[in-house]
């Protein structure tokens, strides 16, 4: 059975990076971007990491730029905002692309094992719903994120065990995490 410790990615260097080198870990597997709405997940995120990182949890963040461009610059930019406005510490990765036939395998991975499930309820959701249709027309079949911010939780063996999209209060992210480490 494949798991996430099967792929190898890059860091923002471009360097290769096998996800084997986190295994016995939980993991936060994160597609962002630094100009969009969800951006200021960025806190939550941090503050998780750092309580949390203690206990097991690796935060990975894989910055893209297929969501309205709202990732545009390059990976020392993206890394320097991220450092200087959220004081960010979990391990950032190289840009890449989540849909499309140049979807990284891993993102194609954790789509099939947790599939898109909707944005919820509520005008604000209907209307991202709407948006990221029109984004993603594109991208067909393989629009597998819907939009920024889509998180996985992977357990400490590298079984996908949840999937939250952006709408997700990140409250009820951190006590899925939790929750995951108490394991």
């Amino acid at each position: 059975m494949k798991t996430v410790y099967d792929f190898t990615v890059k860091d923002r260097k471009g360097n290769p990076v096998s996800l084997s080198d986190y295994q016995g870990k939980v993991l936060l597997i994160v597609n962002t971007a630094t100009g969009c709405g969800f951006t200021p997940h960025y806190d939550p995120l941090e503050k998780m990491y750092r309580e949390l990182k203690d206990q097991g949890l690796e935060i990975l963040d894989f910055p893209c730029n297929q969501f309205a461009n709202q990732a545009p610059g390059t990976e020392d930019e993206i890394h320097q905002f991220c450092t200087l406005k959220f004081g960010t510490e979990f391990p950032q990765f190289a840009k890449i692309n989540v849909n499309g036939d140049e979807a990284d395998p891993l993102f194609a991975f954790l789509a099939a094992e947790k599939p898109f499930a909707g944005f919820g309820k509520g005008l604000k959701n209907v209307a991202l719903e709407k948006f990221s249709n029109m984004n993603n027309k594109a991208f067909g079949e393989k629009a597998y994120i819907k939009w920024n911010f889509t998180k996985f939780l992977v357990d400490r063996e590298g079984k996908v065990v949840a999937r939250f999209e952006p709408t997700v209060d990140m409250n009820e992210v951190r006590a899925a995490v939790a929750a995951e480490l108490e394991k």
